[in-house]
């Protein structure tokens, strides 16, 4: 089934280490699941009707205000625009709009030295599969990501402090794509302390 036939009660998989994407009109939510509860999702949106304008994790920084999109925060656009409503969440609230989507550059840097499964492919070839494509990559919001900030502004490379089912609804402001990928990373604990990608699940609702 595509994701332009699907049904309220469908629930579909992101497969481990691969990426999916759908249509949502406006009014409509979509539902992503950490099924095994230490999944990374990267999720983006884009405006259906354009492409060029996205969910930008730059922009809505300094309107929401913190680093941590949360339950009742409008997720907005480069052009400053609402693109989505975070409507839900069940986890901890830890989610990630500091990292930029993994490469195969990124890989390489960490010692890969052969081609390595990665978010930026997953995201062109999620939207490839309904027959679009993005202009750049943009930087995704990375849903149950831990990266802990400490004062002096380092970063690290924490364990999601989610649990199994948890979820979050993001509900669409404006016609969009939502593209998502459960990330491959495994070879830093982001998924967990054993570092084994998992598939993840989502549904379309309303």
């Amino acid at each position: 089934m595509t994701p332009t036939a699907l049904k309220q009660s469908d629930i579909l998989t992101i497969p481990a280490r691969r990426g999916r994407a759908a249509r949502l009109s406006k009014g409509q939510s979509i539902k992503i699941i950490n099924t095994h509860g230490s999944q990374v999702v990267d999720t983006w949106c884009f405006n259906a009707e354009d492409m060029g304008e996205f969910l930008s994790n730059e922009h809505m920084r300094p309107t929401i205000g913190t680093i941590f999109p949360r339950q009742g925060h409008f997720l907005h656009s480069n052009r400053r625009r609402p693109i989505l409503f975070f409507a839900e969440d069940t986890s901890p609230g830890i989610h990630d709009t500091l990292i930029a989507a993994c490469d195969d550059y990124r890989y390489g840097l960490l010692g890969c030295t052969e081609y390595h499964d990665n978010c930026t492919d997953n995201l062109y070839a999620s939207l490839r599969q309904i027959g679009l494509k993005s202009p750049e990559t943009p930087s995704p919001l990375n849903l149950w990501m831990n990266i802990p900030v400490a004062k002096d502004g380092a970063t690290s490379w924490g364990e999601p402090l989610s649990k199994p089912g948890d979820y979050v609804v993001l509900r669409a402001e404006m016609d969009c794509i939502v593209a998502m990928s459960a990330c491959p990373q495994d070879m830093l604990p982001i998924n967990g302390k054993g570092m084994q990608p998992t598939e993840a699940h989502y549904q379309v609702l309303g």
